[in-house]
C-alpha cells in the first residue's frame, strides 16, 4: 500500500488537453502516476472518490502581493482564503515593491512612513538581502509555495539615495549589481510600478537596463504600466492622446529594446470613457507578439480593484508632500484638476470604497464610499479624500471601481479576459482586518463558475491551463502547474456545477467560494470540504 489514490475525477491536466476520467496516484509529496479509466487501481493507504468532481493541479496566483504576509508567524489568519479558492502557489514581489532587500535607510523610510501598505501587521525585518528573506519564510513554514519577483522600487530605496529622477551613476550601478545578485539567488523576474513613486520618475534607459539583467538571464519583467486610464496623473494633461495606450507602446518599446520577456501587470481601463480602449490595448499587444515579443498579460475578474488612495493624485502634487496638503494654491489646483479628470473619465469619488484607513480611530469607517466619509465628517468629498490620504501618510488602501466595467456591462473586461495571452491574477492585498478585496477570496472559482460555465466565454480546460501550467512556465517554475508523473503534488478538486465565488453587497464583505472541495499543497492535504485545515503549513519557496 502507498499514498493517497484519488480516483474517478475527471482530470484537467493543466496543458489545455480534453478533461479525461481517470485516477490520479500521490506518494511522498509528488504524482506518481495518472491513470486513465478503465486500468487497473492500485491499493493506496487512503482514497478520495472524486466521482463527478474536476482534478487539477492547484491554481497559481501569478500577481501577488502577500509575499509581504508570508513572513510573519500567524499569516495563515490572513492567507487561508487563497488556499480555499484553489491556490496552492503565488508569485509575490509585483509592482516594483518586494520586502527585500532592505538597508537601514529602507527601515528609516518604513519607520517615517508608517509603511502599512503593503501589510497591516508590523515585519521584523531581520533580513537584508533576498537569500536571507527567502529563509526567514521557510522557517516560518509558508502556507502555499511561494516564488518572489524584486522590486525595482525596492532595490533603489535600499541602493540609492536619490529619490527620484535620474540616479547618479555609482546609485545605478549598485542597484544593477543587487538585481543581478537576487536574480542568481532564485527571484524569477523583476517587476515594476511605473505608476508609483519612484517608478513614475524613473527615465526609459534605467528601465531598460533593469529589463537587460532580467533577459541576461531569461527571466520576465512584469510592469505595472504608467497609466491604466485614458486620462492619468503621470503625463500632462496637455498630453489629449490615451495615457494608457501611450504608456502600453512606452513599456512595448523597453522591451523590444531590451529582448526581454514581458508580462504587463492588470491590464485593467479605469472609468467609463477609458473602456473603449480594450480592444486596443489587446490588439496592440497581440501585434508586439507578432513581430517576436514574447509579452503576456494578466487581470482580474472584477469590475473593481485595490491600490493606494494616493494613486489619483498627479504627480506635480505628490512630489512636494507633505507639504502641499495646506498650501492654498496647491489644493484649489488639485481640486479643480481632479474634477476634471474624473468628469473626462467617466469616474468620481462615488467609486472609491475605503478598504484599510490606516488608523484604528477610523476602522468603523471601513467599507464606506468616500461620499459616505465626507457625510459623517462634515465636509466635502475632496476634503475626506485629501484627509484620508495625509493622515494615512498615503497609506489608506481604497477599492476603485468602474475597472473594465461595472456590474450588467462587462465588454471591455471580457474583452480581455478571453484573450489566450491573458493570464488569472488576484492582485488583493490580503489583510488582517479591514474591509477585503472580493478578488482575494473569489478570482479563481469565479473564473470557473461565471465565464466558464455560466457564459461559456473558453472552456474549462482553457481556463486551468492559464491558472496553471502557463503561468508556471511564464516564471520558470519547474515542477508545478500539471497534473503529470513526477510532478509536484499541488492539486485542486473542485464541482464544475456549483464552482463560485460569493462576492458581498454594501459594507459586507465577500466570504469563501462554493465548490472547492479539496486541496493539496506538496502531497499534504490543505483544504477539506472547502475548509482550511488548521495548523497545516507545508508551502515551499520556489528559488528559480
Amino acid at each position: 500500500m502507498t499514498g493517497l489514490l484519488i480516483k474517478n475525477g475527471l482530470v484537467a491536466d493543466g496543458t489545455g488537453k480534453k478533461v479525461f476520467a481517470g485516477h490520479v496516484l500521490v506518494n511522498k509529496g509528488r504524482i506518481e502516476e495518472v491513470i486513465e479509466k478503465g486500468q487497473s487501481l492500485p491499493v493506496a493507504d487512503s482514497v478520495i472518490d472524486a466521482h463527478g468532481m474536476v482534478v487539477a493541479p492547484g491554481f497559481i496566483d501569478m500577481h501577488s502581493h502577500s509575499d509581504w504576509v508570508v513572513p510573519l508567524k500567524d499569516h495563515e489568519i490572513a492567507l487561508k482564503c487563497l488556499l480555499e479558492q484553489g491556490v496552492t502557489t503565488i508569485v509575490g514581489g509585483n509592482c516594483g515593491f518586494t520586502p527585500a532587500p532592505i538597508t537601514e535607510k529602507t527601515r528609516r523610510l518604513i519607520d517615517l512612513y508608517h509603511f502599512n501598505l503593503m501589510v497591516d501587521r508590523p515585519l521584523s525585518y531581520e533580513w537584508n538581502g533576498l537569500d536571507e528573506f527567502f529563509k526567514h519564510v521557510e522557517n516560518t513554514r509558508p502556507l502555499v509555495n511561494t516564488a518572489h519577483l524584486m522590486g525595482h522600487a525596492s532595490i533603489r530605496f535600499a541602493m540609492a539615495d536619490t529619490r527620484r529622477g535620474p540616479m547618479k551613476k555609482d546609485e545605478h550601478t549598485a542597484c544593477i549589481d543587487e538585481l543581478k545578485k537576487c536574480l542568481d539567488q532564485g527571484a524569477c523576474g523583476v517587476s515594476f510600478g511605473l505608476g508609483y513613486d519612484p517608478g513614475m520618475y524613473s527615465p526609459k534607459e534605467e528601465i531598460e537596463t533593469f529589463c537587460r539583467v532580467a533577459a541576461s538571464r531569461n527571466k520576465p519583467a512584469t510592469v505595472h504600466i504608467k497609466a491604466l486610464s485614458r486620462i492619468s496623473p503621470t503625463y500632462p494633461p496637455t498630453y489629449v492622446k490615451p495615457h494608457n495606450i501611450r504608456a502600453l507602446r512606452e513599456i512595448i518599446d523597453i522591451a523590444e529594446k531590451a529582448e526581454v520577456r514581458l508580462q504587463v501587470s492588470h491590464l485593467v481601463f479605469v472609468g467609463k470613457r477609458s473602456w473603449s480602449t480594450a480592444q486596443a490595448s489587446v490588439r496592440i499587444i497581440e501585434e508586439a507578439r507578432k513581430r517576436g515579443l514574447d509579452v503576456m498579460f494578466d487581470a482580474f475578474p472584477y469590475t473593481m480593484g485595490n491600490t493606494t488612495v494616493n494613486a489619483v493624485l498627479p504627480y506635480w502634487f505628490l512630489e512636494k508632500l507633505p507639504q502641499w496638503y495646506t498650501n492654498p494654491w496647491a489644493r484649489t489646483l488639485l481640486r479643480a484638476e481632479l474634477a476634471a479628470g474624473f468628469f473626462l473619465l467617466g469616474f468620481g469619488y462615488r467609486d472609491f470604497q475605503l478598504m484599510d484607513a490606516g488608523c484604528e480611530k477610523w476602522a468603523h469607517l471601513n467599507g464606506m464610499r468616500i461620499p459616505g466619509i465626507a457625510s459623517s465628517w462634515g465636509c466635502s468629498q475632496f476634503e475626506a479624500l485629501l484627509r484620508l490620504s495625509a493622515e494615512s501618510n498615503g497609506s489608506a488602501l481604497v477599492l476603485l471601481h468602474t475597472y473594465s466595467g461595472e456590474p450588467g456591462n462587462e465588454a471591455a473586461l471580457e474583452s480581455v479576459l478571453s484573450s489566450n495571452l491573458c493570464l488569472f491574477e488576484t492582485d488583493a492585498l490580503i489583510r488582517f482586518s479591514g474591509y477585503p478585496n472580493p478578488a482575494a477570496m473569489g478570482t479563481f472559482p469565479k473564473i470557473l463558475g461565471r465565464y466558464v460555465r455560466e457564459k461559456n466565454l473558453f472552456s474549462l480546460e482553457n481556463a486551468v491551463k492559464r491558472m496553471t501550467s502557463e503561468s508556471a512556465r511564464r516564471f520558470g517554475l519547474r515542477d508545478r502547474g500539471v497534473i503529470a508523473k513526477g510532478k509536484c503534488a499541488d492539486i485542486v478538486i473542485f464541482d464544475p456545477k456549483t464552482i463560485r465565488d460569493n462576492p458581498g453587497q454594501g459594507k459586507n464583505p465577500s466570504v469563501g467560494p462554493e465548490g472547492i472541495v479539496h486541496v493539496f499543497v506538496n502531497g499534504v492535504q490543505a483544504v477539506k470540504n472547502g475548509a482550511y485545515m488548521p495548523g497545516v503549513r507545508v508551502g515551499e519557496v520556489l528559488r528559480v
